[in-house]
């Protein structure tokens, strides 16, 4: 999960901006080390050189340097902020080869839903997409707030109960990246992790055919079963038997779960045995 590692242009872009920002920053930070240090050497008891002025009180240059450089600073990061969240908007469009793929993301307690609506097919902690092609998410939460983060892709964005949330990404290497919930959603939540598998076009092909023969089917009976708080240890693949689920999920038709729920034992939620621990 190295942010400095970027598989696509979205974490690329987000690598530039924080590199650009440290920079900038340093403007204030090493100007700043260097006069502290400088000042203390200049102004030590065996320095007979430098002039002792016990009525100074205003400098307009000293005034000058302290106010512009800050001020400076400020105007350049406010740029860098202000260009970047435009051209980084979660819900802008990304380019890519062949037709996006729309993906359908609910966070639960404490594992990942995956609903690709188009074709009939979902997963749990494990998500799967074609190099190179755009990913289109529509993202929201079956339970309690939570953030969804492929580190190496980049886009974190938050996942709410009752409203859905839109990310644009693309992965431009083949292999397999860590996503997580970055957001603390309770007793499971350090475990809440789910692998990223960029693969090539014929074989993500060749894995949406196996998915749609898979053995279990998810729809709302399936879902709220799912629903329910546990730690997923293994990925899951689903046929998906209702495509209006995620909609029904997002606009609470289907109620959402309690989130965490605390028993006798205050030091540990009720459903102990679901639990990693």
């Amino acid at each position: 999960m190295n942010i400095f590692d970027p598989q696509g242009p979205i974490a690329a872009a987000e690598q530039t901006i924080l590199i650009d920002s440290v920079i900038i920053m340093l403007a204030i930070i090493v100007p700043t080390s260097i006069a502290v240090l400088a000042f203390a050497f200049w102004f030590r008891s065996s320095n007979n050189r430098a002039r002792y002025r016990p009525d100074f009180a205003y400098s307009g240059a000293v005034e000058l340097v302290v106010w512009s450089i800050p001020a400076l600073t400020v105007i350049l990061l406010g740029g860098v902020a202000w260009i970047g969240s435009h051209q980084l908007d979660p819900g802008k469009p990304v380019d890519g080869t062949g037709l996006p793929i729309r993906i359908q993301a609910v966070s639960l307690d404490w594992k990942w839903l995956f609903i690709y609506p188009d074709q009939r097919i979902a997963t749990v902690n494990s998500l799967t997409v074609p190099i190179g092609t755009p990913l289109r998410f529509e993202l929201t939460s079956g339970s309690v707030m939570t953030a969804f983060f492929i580190p190496q892709l980049g886009g974190m964005i938050y996942t709410m109960n009752g409203m859905v949330t839109r990310l644009n990404l693309r992965g431009d290497h083949v292999g397999t990246y860590k996503g997580l919930a970055s957001h603390f959603s309770g007793d499971g939540f350090p475990d809440m992790m789910f692998d990223t598998n960029v693969v090539s076009q014929p074989d993500f092909a060749n894995w949406v055919t196996n998915a749609a023969r898979s053995g279990q089917v998810l729809d709302e009976a399936g879902y709220k079963e799912l629903a329910a708080q546990s730690v997923e240890t293994r990925p899951k693949t689903y046929r998906l038997a209702d495509p209006e689920l995620f909609g029904n999920i997002a606009s609470q038709k289907i109620p959402p779960a309690p989130g965490p729920q605390l028993s006798e034992n205050q030091s540990r939620p009720e459903g102990g045995t679901a639990h990693a621990h």
